[in-house]
């Protein structure tokens, strides 16, 4: 077993995609083919189920997964310690951030970030904040950054920006109350998504049961969120980065939800948080990245 052939099986296991995998890993898909065939047949357990021209993880392959998963953690962070002697002249920041922070508000400090150290690589992964949250405990990842709070005892968080979440529809309207909210049509994103997570809390301290809302639509993006309500399919909670270019073109309309937050206008906010495993190896790289976030934040 070599950490090559648990690189495959890890990006194979996740796209559940031979085919796709082996585009993002950059292997060819007979190798990507033929490393999951060597698992299969060293060890006898069959990995993935094989479902007409799909296929999916078997239960041995998602138990396997998670060690994978832990493995390739440790060696990306054994690699990270031998390059620390290099100082930040060469080196791989690995980073996971939930989609609207890596849509909107990461690229900025990572261009700023390759700028000042141009010699440093980032692979930068997007998950929802759960999926971000599981990738930096199981080492995957050195630094995560999500919109959702996590309650997990060995990740560190702090807030690194805010962010304000916007109600839009495809059409104006006056006034909205308890009855109005309780009546619309909403398009939410996924379960584990910062964005659901940040919009369910406030309508918690409301007093409004989310559960109890009309779910016309759950959608994977926020993109996807966007062009539904500009569709008329309904309305939504989103961040002010993904829909201002809507709202500047009039295809959205910003309606005035007043959650008590105690905020000016009654706009809800909510952090942006960093992530870091508070037991696992620090690199120069994460650090300089977290305090030039911080430069630019002051």
């Amino acid at each position: 077993m070599t950490l090559e052939q648990l690189r495959i099986f890890v990006g194979v296991a996740e796209r559940e995609h031979m085919t796709r995998a082996a585009e993002a890993l950059n292997v060819t898909q007979s190798a990507a083919s033929a490393a999951i065939a060597a698992l299969e047949a060293r060890h006898g357990v069959p990995l993935f189920h094989r479902v007409g021209r799909g296929i999916e993880l078997s239960e041995a392959g998602r138990m396997f997964l998670v060690d994978a998963r832990a493995v390739l953690g440790r060696a990306a962070s054994a690699e990270l310690a031998l390059a620390e002697y290099a100082g930040l002249e060469r080196g791989t920041l690995r980073l996971v951030a939930s989609q609207t922070i890596a849509g909107y508000w990461l690229p900025r400090q990572l261009a700023a970030f390759h700028a000042r150290y141009p010699s440093i690589t980032i692979e930068l992964a997007i998950d929802n904040t759960e999926g971000a949250a599981a990738r930096v405990l199981d080492g995957a990842v050195e630094l995560g950054f999500v919109e959702g709070v996590i309650d997990e005892p060995a990740l560190a968080h702090w807030t690194v920006a805010n962010d304000r979440m916007v109600l839009v529809s495809d059409r104006a309207a006056d006034t909205i109350d308890e009855d109005w909210i309780r009546a619309a049509r909403w398009i939410v994103r996924e379960q584990g998504s910062g964005t659901r997570s940040s919009f369910e809390e406030v309508l918690r301290q409301r007093g409004i049961d989310p559960s109890g809302l009309t779910t016309a639509l759950t959608l994977p993006s926020n993109e996807a969120v966007r062009s539904a309500v500009e569709a008329g399919a309904g309305v939504a909670v989103l961040s002010q980065h993904v829909v201002a270019p809507a709202i500047a073109a009039g295809t959205l309309h910003d309606l005035p939800l007043g959650l008590p937050l105690g905020l000016p206008l009654g706009l809800p906010r909510r952090p942006f948080y960093a992530l870091r495993h508070k037991e696992r190896y620090r690199t120069r790289a994460a650090d300089a990245l977290t305090d030039l976030i911080k430069e630019t934040g002051k």
